[in-house]
């Protein structure tokens, strides 16, 4: 009888009301899909439809185009991440006056087309450039002194001009992080300035020097409209390959083929800055637990 009573008295548990919050994901799916996933799979479907890999990936121009490409990003990269370092820790440690516009000025080249900077480049170091214009004007020459800005040269000094920025800023920001007690302390132990930034202050920053120089290697391998306004002689990168094929000679099969290899490299490319940053920062982690006092 008891039994019974509990049964029919205790009343039922409700059930949870049903969340739509899971359809508001379907809107942004369906743009990446539509956007970026789409496209892809159209490049890897004209690419294996096309029945030209052994005939692209065989030729001498693929190869000397992928060379080119590595050897251009990887000059380019490291360029940046001396020049960035250099203005980061002057930035961050060395006050002097117009620091603050300096800092600024680095922001404004965040902001703008890498075409500019080599619109700025053929203004300043072309044939008839304001350097080459000064120059003839003292040494009475009719060619011009500086002829760099068309060769492989010309396109890593632009590249590194315009992608240092993409260095100085995640290091400023890792600067920024350093307590000044500790750089204080440091030094008051007899430290030079070069020990103390060697083994205090760059520690703290080589998940922010990664992630910087990742990013640079991965815009640089990918950048076109430098190479394409620098208008450099047999500087013929797979990005400018790609073009040539696809929208000069009309060779999409090739150019989806030349498109493949660019992807499945940046992808490639992004995997290994991924495992790199993640031990950099998981022994930063380790480290910082291991001096973290005991309650």
């Amino acid at each position: 009888m008891t039994t019974l009573l509990d049964a029919t008295t205790t009343p039922s548990t409700p059930a949870a009301p049903r969340s739509n919050a899971a359809l508001w994901v379907l809107p942004p799916l369906a743009l990446v899909l539509l956007v970026v996933l789409y496209p892809l799979l159209r490049v890897f479907w004209e690419s294996s439809v096309g029945g030209s890999w052994g005939e692209v990936i065989g030729s001498q121009v693929f190869r000397d185009a992928l060379w080119r490409t590595v050897a251009i990003a990887a000059t380019s990269t490291l360029g940046c991440l001396i020049l960035g370092t250099f203005l980061a820790i002057v930035l961050a440690f060395v006050p002097f006056p117009g620091s603050t516009v300096v800092g600024r000025l680095i922001d404004t080249v965040l902001a703008l087309p890498s075409f500019l900077i080599t619109l700025a480049f053929t203004f300043l170091y072309g044939s008839a450039g304001a350097v080459n214009a000064a120059i003839s004007t003292f040494t009475g020459s009719s060619s011009p002194l500086l002829d760099f800005l068309y060769t492989p040269a010309g396109v890593i000094t632009a590249e590194i001009t315009f992608f240092t920025p993409f260095v100085v800023r995640p290091l400023l920001a890792a600067f920024a992080l350093i307590p000044r007690a500790q750089l204080d302390v440091a030094a008051s132990l007899g430290a030079s300035p070069p020990m103390v930034l060697r083994s205090v202050v760059m520690p703290e920053a080589w998940p922010a020097l990664a992630a910087g120089g990742s990013l640079v290697l991965l815009l640089t391998l990918n950048e076109f409209g430098i190479v394409l306004f620098t208008g450099a002689k047999g500087v013929m990168t797979l990005p400018v390959l790609i073009y040539t094929r696809g929208i000069v000679t009309f060779d999409l099969p090739g150019a989806a083929v030349i498109a493949t290899v660019q992807v499945v490299l940046s992808l490639l490319l992004y995997g290994v800055y991924r495992l790199i940053f993640t031990r950099l920062t998981g022994r930063k982690g380790v480290g910082d637990a291991a001096v973290e006092p005991t309650q």
